[in-house]
Parts: C-alpha cells; structure tokens; sequence
C-alpha cells in the first residue's frame, strides 16, 4: 500500500454532501495543508478528478474501535479516516508516528484514545484477558505501557484522572458493567460514589467522559453521573420513555454500536462478508472473524434495539456512528475495522435515520461532540480527509461502499 502526493487535487462535477447537506457546489479544491476552496472553477495547476456520477463525502469517523496500526490500515481503505480507540494503547504519545505532522503515516486512519478505562480490580473487561494481563506500547514505538486505572473508591478515581491526562488520554471512559450481558453476571462495578467523583474529577480537567454502559440501570447510572456520551446502547430489553427523557435532558451523546449488539444477540456479519466490495478488502482472518458473533445474549431483540435508536434520535438526541471492532479473532465476531462502519449506517436508517441523518453520525456529528473541530466536514481550511464514492449515498445508504477513492490530509491511498 503507498500513497501518491500532489501539489493540489480539484474534484469536479461531485455531489457534495459537506457532513450536514448536500451543497450546490459541485467542485472541491484541495492538498496537503487542507481544502482550499469548495465551489469555484479549478485551478490550472490543479490535478483535476472527475467525480461525475459520484459523491464526496467527508471522511468517516468511527466513534468506538480497539486498534492497531494494521486495523487503521484496513479502515482507511473502507474510507474512515478516523478511529476513536475506546480502550487501548494509542494515547497522545504513542501515536506521534501516526499524527505528526510531517512524518505521519497517510496509509492508515488517525486516531484518539481513552488509554484504558476506570474499572474495578476485575471488573470489565479484566474477564476478556488473562490474569494478571499488563499491556506494552504499541509495536514499533518508543511509548510506555497503559495506565490501568483499577478504583474501587472515589478518592481512587479522583486520583487517576490526572495521570491518565498526562499519559495522553484524549478522553476518560468509565466502565458501568456488571457483566450479566455479556455472559459473566457478578463482576465487580463501579459503584455510584466512585463514578461520580471520577466524572466529576475528569470534567474539572475539562476532559470529555464516556461510559460503557449496556444495561438500562447502567445507563442511569452514567447519565445520573454526568457523563457526557454513552459508548453503548444497553440492549437487556425495551426502552422506556423515562430512560430515553432522562438521556435527552442530560444533552449526552449515544454511540449505539448496533453492529455490536447484533453480534451479541448471534447475529453474525454474514450478509457484509457477502457483499464483494467488503469481500474483495478482507484478508481470511478478518473474513472469519466477520462471520462469526460473540452470541453472549442469544435472549435479546435486535427490534428493541433498533427501536431505542429510533426513540433518541426523535428525541433530539446526537447519535454517532461506532463499531467495537477489535481483533480478527471469531469470538470478537461479526465486526471488521472500516467494513462494519458501512453496516452501522445501514443499521441506522433501518431504524428509521434518514441516510442523510445517518452519514451525519459518521461525520459531522462525531467530530463537534468529540471537538474534533479540524473534520468530519467539507469546508475551507478543513482536513482534506475524503471519500469519493459512486452513486448517492444520501438516498441509498448502501453506495457508501462503492469506494472511488480515499484521501488522508490530501494524500490520496493508492489499491483501494
């Protein structure tokens, strides 16, 4: 995989959907320091694309993924140009090799992280791992390993957010889990004085929090706390206007992950896998991996889920666009990096999202509540992060998959 610079790119007679609304302008201008201009003729010195048929799109941003560089690799060429990493090892200082701006890597996504979540000793996801599991830095960096913050008590929370800011973290996850969706009822949980004093503590540092929360219960809890977005959406039954009332009024956003919850009801990825324009970019492990499910909660209902998406963003709700996509191993199935961003669209307006209110969740909307201010938008003095696709993907969801071509920073990926 390489990637070809050029000194300014002019893509005309483009559908331009800018991450909001279709614009009326049809020609985009661009290089490596940002787009240049949207509208207008194209420059004489411009290499000049004709997107005729096409649409551009701001690259996609996939709010929830665990990663490596292989995996931001792989969602690039699935046109996400951006991977918010929820749990794992690329805070600031690790990914200086990804994000810098000269020697940056335009072949694989950018990415932010949470570092690792404020968890009990054994709580989740200490189940997933064996005992006494320390993670190292990513391979190929000179960064130290994670910071894990096991609290049991306010003044143990309270303590690690300062260091987890100093080891880089982008944002401060909060696990609300007690294990009984994911087949391990009885872990140890945070308790309320702990998650509040944490999300209090890390909002005082002016840091964004997030909770990982797939109960209702778990979810008041964190919206109770003051979290600012929840990274799940609990799947142990219907929800209740109470419940999506009190998510509203908290202003806090949702990461649904409904490609996740499938997979925890037995749903694999089959019909992805199926479709040759995922098939053609997936190696046979991550083949197998997307065919398979994690089934840990075979008694759920994908209707309800569905159905409580629908229900938040009636109700003015931000909803973004996320994934839990980690290892190519089966029993993390039914989920692939980039690929199953797609699927999670096509999920939102079987829910009843418009494909417009859709590619916003993968676009505009991630990028302000997550105060990514420089993307997920076609606009002068922006990131020329893009994805030219053919069809219009803004009245046939599905035709974000027919990838023309990728940029990063103006950089355009070759073999997509």
């Amino acid at each position: 995989m390489s990637t070809t610079p050029a000194p300014s790119t002019a893509l005309i007679n483009a559908r331009v959907f800018d991450g909001d609304r279709t614009l009326e302008a049809t020609t985009v201008v661009f290089d490596s320091t940002g787009i240049l201009a949207v509208g207008g003729n194209a420059p004489a010195s411009a290499q000049v694309v004709d997107a005729k048929g096409g649409t551009l799109l701001a690259g996609l941003i996939d709010a929830y993924v665990h990663t490596n560089v292989e995996s931001l690799a792989l969602a690039l060429r699935f046109g996400v140009t951006t991977e918010l990493e929820m749990q794992g090892t690329y805070t600031a200082d690790n990914r200086a090799h990804i994000t810098a701006h000269i020697t940056a890597d335009d072949t694989v996504a950018d990415v932010r992280s949470s570092g690792f979540g404020i968890t009990p000793p054994g709580g989740h996801p200490s189940e997933l791992f064996p005992e006494g599991f320390r993670p190292g830095p990513p391979p190929g960096t000179s960064g130290r390993a994670p910071l894990m913050p096991f609290s049991t008590t306010p003044e143990e929370a309270v303590a690690f957010i300062p260091q987890l800011i100093e080891r880089g973290s982008d944002y401060i996850k909060f696990m609300v889990d007690d294990g009984s969706v994911e087949g391990h009822p009885g872990l140890p949980m945070l308790d309320r004085a702990t998650l509040n004093a944490g999300v209090a503590e890390a909002k005082r540092h002016g840091k964004l929090t997030v909770a990982h929360a797939l109960t209702i219960e778990a979810t008041r809890m964190a919206i109770e706390a003051g979290i600012d977005g929840l990274v799940h959406l609990f799947m142990d039954g219907p929800h209740t206007d109470e419940i999506i009332t009190l998510i509203r009024d908290s202003g806090a956003f949702v990461v649904p992950c409904v490609v996740l919850n499938a997979s925890m009801k037995g749903i694999t990825g089959d019909q992805l896998a199926d479709d040759p324009r995922v098939a053609a970019q997936l190696d046979e492990a991550w083949t197998k991996t997307l065919r398979s499910s994690f089934n840990h909660y075979p008694q759920g209902k994908i209707a309800d889920v569905l159905g409580s998406v629908r229900a938040l963003y009636d109700a003015g709700v931000d909803v973004l666009t996320g994934i839990d996509a980690s290892m190519p191993m089966p029993f993390l199935g039914g989920l692939a990096h980039g690929a199953s961003v797609h699927h999670e669209l096509q999920y939102l307006v079987r829910a009843g999202l418009t494909p417009a209110q859709a590619l916003r969740a993968a676009t505009a909307t991630t990028a302000r509540r997550f105060g990514l201010n420089d993307r997920g938008r076609i606009a002068e003095g922006l990131r020329a992060d893009l994805l030219l696709v053919d069809g219009d993907p803004t009245t046939t969801i599905s035709d974000t998959l027919n990838t023309r071509a990728v940029w990063r920073r103006g950089t355009r990926l070759t073999a997509v």
